[in-house]
C-alpha cells in the first residue's frame, strides 16, 4: 500500500463508513475541476481508473468508493478512537466552499453587471447562492482554505472569499473560460484574474492615457455630428471603450516584439479608428464626408475604406494596417487572416509572433454569419493558422431593429459560437474603460501564450441607432429611453477621476478644447502616429504598378533546363514506398520529362509549379483535395503506403527554394477563398491558387467573387493576382458537378478587372499559369479547369510546346485544311473542342473550322480577328458551348466575336448552339446528357 495514501486515510479516518459522501463530493468537485481539490487528493483520484475518455460528471462513484473503502479495511493502524464532530462538519463544509468557487469559475459571468444600460435579462443562477451549496450568513466568519485560488491567503473567512469571487467573476469582467479542456490554459487565465480581482490598481498616468482616448473618441463623433448633421457615419457614441481597446492593443503589441498588426471591421466605428488608431488626418475624412473625388475609379463609400500607417510603441515601430470591407460584415475577418500569414511568411514566422491579426465583429453579425464559424475553424489548420486571433466584438445588443434574443440567435450571448474552439471569452462592460484595458491585456497575453483565438465582448449600446439617419425608438423604446438618460463612457469616467483627484474638472474641459481644435486645424490626432515611416515595414507593390494589359509574354524555359526540372519532381526518397497507381504516373512522367512520351495534363502543371519556384516565386495552393488533385491528376504530395509519412518533390528541388505550401483544405469555399485573396493582395511576388473540388461549389464562396476578386482593385485599388481553379464541363453528372458558372465571372468582367479563360491542352496551362507570375501585371485568374481533359488521349503536348510556345489566347485550326475550302466556322471553348474535333473527322467533313477561344476575358479581338482572316469564302459562323444557352458564354460573349466577324465579313452572322435553356445547370440523367451533347455537337457541326 502507497504511504501517501495511508496518510490521507488517517487523516482523514473519521470520514469513512457513514461519511464516503465526503469523497464523492470532492471527486465531483475533482472532475469539475482538478485544481480545485487539495493536491494531495488530486494526485489520488489521477490514480484511479479511467472511465471513457471524457471527463463528465456521470462518471459512477462506485470505483471511487469501492477503491477508499479497500484501502480502509487493509489499514494496519487502528482508526482513531474519538473524532471531532465539529471537524468532520467543518470538512463538509470545506468541499462546499471548494464547490462554490468552481460555480462562480463556471458560472459567474451570468450575473456580472456587464451591460451599461442595465437592461439585460438574466436568468437565476442557483449554483451562485449560498443555501445552493449548504451554506449560509452564519459561516461568514469560518475560515476556509481556498483550494486553488489566486487569492493570497492559503485560507480566508467565507465573506471574504464571497466578495473576491463577486468582485472577480461578477462585477464589470465576465469571464468565460471552463469550457477549455487545458488546465493550463485554465491554471493561466485563473492565475491573470484572480490575484487583482479582475480590477488590478491603474497608474495615474494611464488613467488620463484612458480618458484622453476616450475624449477623442467622443469628440470626433460629437464634430462629425455638428458639421455633417444627419450623414451617415456609423458612430462608436456608445462603445467609445473600443478606442481604449484598440490603443492598449496596438501598444502593448509593439511592446511585446509584433512589428504588424492587422485590423479587419465592419462600419460602426471604423471611421473613429481610422481617425484616432490610424492617425488618418481628418481633413481627408471631411472632404470625403463633402463628396469630393479623388481617383478614375468607382470608389466606395467612407465607411468601407481601408487604410494603413506606422506608429510608435515602446517596442519600437509598428506598421499596423486597416483591410477593406464591404458591407458583407464579417467577410474581411478570412481575408484579414491571409494578409496576417503572407505576412508572417515574408518574415518566415512559422509561430505568428511578428504579426497580429486583430478582427472586430458586431454582436448580431457574430452570432449570424456562417462565415465567423469557418475562420474560426481554420485558426489552428497547417495551410490556415496565424498564431492567434483578437475577436473585438462591439456588443451593441441590438442589431438593425432586432434586439431579441429570440430572434437573433439561439444562444445565451452573441459569442457563444467561439467556444467551438474553446476560445476563451471575456464579456467587458463597455462604460467600465479600465476593465476594457484590462480584459484587452490578458487577451493579448493569452494569444502570445498559447498561439489560440480569444474573444473580448464588448457590452455597450449604439447611440444614434443603426446609422445617423435612423430613428430607432420606434422599434426599441425602452432601450432608448434608457440611452437618452445615459451619461456618455467619458462623462463617467471623467467624473470618476475628478472624483479620486486624479485631475480637476478644468483639465477635463481642457483636454476635450485641444482636441476639438485639432480636428478643426485638420491637424493629426495621434500622438504616436510616426510621420516618416520605415518603409521596410510595407509590402513593396513598385515593381507592379501602372502595367497595362497585354496578351503578351514571354513564358519560355530552356528545354534543357526544363527536362532537369522535370526528372526531378519524378523522384522520391529511397525506401519511401509509392502506391502502385501512383507510381505508374510518376514512371510515365519520368517518360514525359525525358522526351519518350508527351506531356498529359498533370505533368505539365506540375511543371509550371516548379518552374516557377526554380525562378524565385514562392508558390501557394490550397483547396479541398488539392494534393492529390480532386480528379486524381496531380499527385504532388505523395504518401508512404507502410508508414503514412508524406513527401512534397516539388519542395525538395533546392535546399535553396522560395516557399512552397501545399496543403488540403477544409470543406470550406467562402472563408478559404477569402483568405487566399488576402494573401494575393500582400504576397504579390508568388503564385497563388485556390483549387474548387468542383467549379460549382465556388457558389459558396460568391460574395468573395463579387466584392474582392472582380471589383476591389476598380473600388480600393487593391492588386490582387489570386488563381482560381475550377474544374468545369459537362461529364453526365448532374447539375451540381458541371458548371462553375462561367457567365457569372463574365458578367463581373469589365474595365480588364479579370482574366476569365478556358485552356484545352497541357502546354496551355503550363503556360497561363507561368504567365500569371511572369508577367508584372497583377489581375485575378479564373480558369475553368477540365475534368475529362486530365486523361484525354489527344490533350497532350510535346515538351517543346512546354519550352519555345507560349499562352494562346486562340487556336486555330489544326488540320492542313484549305482555307478557301471553308463554308462553315465553328467557335468554341474548353473540353466541347474535342468533341467537335472527332465528329468533323468521322463525317469527314474539309469545310469546317474549329477554332477554339481560350480566353473568353479579356476578349482577344485581334488574335481571333488574325486567326479567321483567310477565311474568306464563309456561308455561317456558331459558336458552340455545351452549357444551356442562356448560361454559359453565349450571352457575355457574343457581341466580342459578332464586333470580328463584322469586320472580316459584314453579311456574316452569328449563331448560338448549346443545350436548351434550364433553369439548372445540368440535366441528372446521363441518357438525357448524351442526347443532348450528341444533339449541339452534330448541329454545330452540320448546320
Amino acid at each position: 500500500m502507497q504511504e501517501g495514501v495511508m496518510e490521507l486515510l488517517w487523516k482523514n479516518a473519521h470520514l469513512y463508513g457513514g461519511n464516503l459522501s465526503y469523497i464523492e463530493q470532492l471527486y465531483e468537485t475533482y472532475l469539475m475541476d482538478p485544481n480545485a481539490v487539495p493536491q494531495e487528493w488530486r494526485e489520488e483520484f489521477d490514480r484511479l481508473p479511467k472511465v471513457g475518455e471524457s471527463i463528465s460528471l456521470d462518471v459512477p462513484h462506485s470505483p471511487v468508493r469501492e477503491h477508499f473503502l479497500h484501502l480502509s479495511k487493509n489499514q494496519k493502524r487502528s482508526q482513531p478512537s474519538a473524532v471531532s464532530s465539529v471537524s468532520s462538519e467543518h470538512e463538509q463544509k470545506q468541499i462546499r466552499v471548494l464547490r462554490m468557487i468552481n460555480a462562480y469559475r463556471v458560472r459567474g459571468h451570468q450575473v456580472a453587471k456587464i451591460d451599461p444600460l442595465g437592461l439585460m435579462e438574466r436568468e437565476d443562477v442557483p449554483d451562485l447562492e449560498l443555501r445552493y451549496h449548504e451554506l449560509s450568513e452564519a459561516d461568514f466568519d469560518t475560515k476556509f482554505q481556498l483550494g486553488s485560488l489566486f487569492f493570497g491567503p492559503d485560507e480566508a473567512p467565507l465573506k471574504d472569499i464571497l466578495a473576491d469571487l463577486k468582485k472577480t467573476y461578477c462585477a464589470t469582467v465576465g469571464a468565460e473560460y471552463m469550457h477549455i479542456v487545458d488546465t493550463q490554459e485554465k491554471r493561466w487565465i485563473q492565475s491573470r484574474l484572480e490575484p487583482v480581482r479582475s480590477h488590478p490598481q491603474v497608474e495615474v498616468g494611464k488613467k488620463k492615457m484612458i480618458l484622453e482616448r476616450l475624449t477623442a473618441a467622443e469628440g470626433l463623433e460629437k464634430y462629425l455630428g455638428s458639421r455633417y448633421a444627419g450623414a451617415k457615419r456609423f458612430g462608436v457614441e456608445g462603445g467609445e471603450s473600443l478606442i481604449v481597446s484598440l490603443n492598449t492593443l496596438i501598444q502593448r503589441a509593439g511592446k511585446q516584439g509584433a512589428k504588424e498588426v492587422v485590423i479587419g471591421m465592419a462600419h460602426r466605428g471604423r471611421l473613429n479608428t481610422l481617425v484616432n488608431i490610424f492617425g488618418k488626418n481628418p481633413a481627408e475624412l471631411f472632404s470625403e464626408f463633402e463628396g469630393k473625388k479623388t481617383l478614375e475609379t468607382s470608389g466606395d463609400v467612407k465607411y468601407h475604406q481601408g487604410f494603413s500607417s506606422n506608429v510608435m510603441t515602446a517596442g519600437g515601430e509598428v506598421h499596423i494596417a486597416m483591410a477593406f470591407n464591404p458591407s458583407h460584415l464579417e467577410i474581411s475577418a478570412p481575408v484579414v487572416e491571409g494578409s496576417v500569414r503572407a505576412r508572417q511568411d515574408r518574415r518566415s514566422d512559422p509561430i505568428g509572433t511578428s504579426v497580429v491579426p486583430v478582427n472586430i465583429h458586431g454582436d448580431q453579425a457574430f452570432a449570424g454569419q456562417g462565415v465567423v464559424m469557418e475562420t474560426f475553424q481554420m485558426s489552428q489548420t497547417r495551410a490556415y493558422k496565424t498564431g492567434g486571433t483578437i475577436h473585438l466584438v462591439i456588443n451593441n445588443q441590438v442589431g438593425f431593429t432586432t434586439n431579441k434574443k429570440e430572434d437573433s440567435r439561439s444562444t445565451e450571448y452573441a459569442t457563444d459560437v467561439a467556444k467551438m474552439i474553446q476560445a476563451p471569452i471575456f464579456h467587458v462592460n463597455g462604460d467600465d474603460p479600465e476593465a476594457v484595458r484590462f480584459v484587452t491585456q490578458v487577451a493579448l497575453d493569452y494569444r502570445n501564450e498559447f498561439k489560440k483565438d480569444v474573444v473580448i465582448d464588448l457590452f455597450c449600446y449604439r447611440r444614434r441607432g443603426h446609422n445617423e439617419a435612423d430613428e430607432p425608438s420606434g422599434t426599441q423604446p425602452l432601450m432608448y429611453a434608457q440611452i437618452k438618460k445615459q451619461k456618455t463612457t467619458r462623462d463617467l469616467y471623467a467624473t470618476q477621476l475628478i472624483s479620486e483627484g486624479v485631475i480637476t474638472a478644468e483639465e477635463s474641459k481642457l483636454q476635450e478644447v485641444e482636441y476639438r481644435k485639432l480636428l478643426e486645424n485638420g491637424e493629426h490626432v495621434v500622438q504616436s502616429l510616426v510621420q516618416q515611416p520605415n518603409s521596410e515595414l510595407f509590402v513593396d507593390w513598385q515593381p507592379y504598378l501602372g502595367h497595362q494589359w497585354s496578351f503578351e509574354c514571354d513564358t519560355r524555359v530552356d528545354i534543357k533546363l526544363l527536362q532537369e526540372i522535370g526528372a526531378q519532381i519524378c523522384e522520391t526518397p529511397e525506401g519511401f514506398s509509392v502506391q502502385r497507381q501512383v507510381q505508374k504516373i510518376y514512371d510515365d512522367r519520368k517518360r514525359m520529362a525525358a522526351g519518350a512520351m508527351e506531356l498529359n495534363w498533370g505533368m505539365a502543371e506540375s511543371l509550371a509549379y516548379a518552374t516557377i519556384l526554380a525562378e524565385g516565386h514562392p508558390v501557394r495552393i490550397t483547396g479541398q483535395d488539392v494534393g492529390r488533385g480532386t480528379f486524381s491528376h496531380r499527385h504532388a504530395v505523395l504518401h508512404d503506403q507502410k508508414t503514412q509519412e508524406t513527401y512534397l518533390p516539388l519542395e525538395n528541388l533546392s535546399s535553396d527554394q522560395p516557399r512552397l505550401t501545399l496543403h488540403d483544405s477544409y470543406l470550406s469555399e467562402e472563408a478559404v477563398l477569402a483568405f487566399e485573396y488576402g494573401y494575393s493582395t500582400t504576397m504579390p511576388n508568388a503564385l497563388v491558387i485556390w483549387e474548387a473540388q468542383f467549379g460549382d461549389f465556388a457558389n459558396g464562396a460568391q460574395v468573395v467573387i463579387d466584392q474582392f476578386i472582380t471589383s476591389g482593385e476598380h473600388k480600393w485599388q487593391r492588386l490582387c493576382g489570386l488563381t482560381l481553379l475550377l474544374p468545369h464541363g459537362f461529364e453526365g453528372q448532374g447539375p451540381e458537378h458541371s458548371s462553375a458558372r462561367l457567365e457569372r465571372f463574365l458578367q463581373l468582367s469589365a474595365e480588364h478587372n479579370i482574366q476569365v479563360c478556358t485552356p484545352t491542352t497541357p502546354a496551355q496551362i503550363y503556360h497561363l499559369l507561368r504567365r500569371q507570375v511572369v508577367r508584372p501585371l497583377r489581375k485575378p485568374l479564373v480558369v475553368m479547369s477540365p475534368k475529362s481533359l486530365l486523361r484525354h488521349k489527344q490533350a497532350t503536348s510535346t515538351l517543346e510546346e512546354l519550352a519555345e510556345g507560349t499562352f494562346l489566347p486562340v487556336i486555330g485550326e489544326v488540320d492542313a485544311q484549305e482555307p478557301k475550302n471553308v463554308k462553315r466556322l465553328v467557335l468554341c471553348g474548353g473540353k466541347v473542342y474535342y468533341d467537335l474535333y472527332n465528329r468533323r473527322a468521322e463525317l469527314e467533313n474539309d469545310n469546317v473550322a474549329i477554332v477554339r477561344i481560350e480566353q473568353l476575358y479579356p476578349f482577344p479581338e485581334k488574335d481571333l480577328a488574325e486567326t479567321i482572316k483567310e477565311y474568306t469564302n464563309l456561308d455561317s459562323v456558331v459558336w458552340c458551348q455545351e452549357e444551356p444557352m442562356n448560361q454559359g458564354a453565349w450571352y457575355c460573349t457574343q457581341h466580342h466575336m459578332r464586333h470580328v466577324l463584322h469586320k472580316h465579313d459584314s453579311s456574316l452572322t452569328l449563331e448560338g448552339v448549346g443545350r436548351p435553356a434550364s433553369a439548372a445547370p445540368a440535366v441528372g440523367y446521363i441518357s438525357v446528357h448524351v442526347e443532348q451533347q450528341e444533339t449541339l455537337v452534330n448541329k454545330a457541326i452540320n448546320g
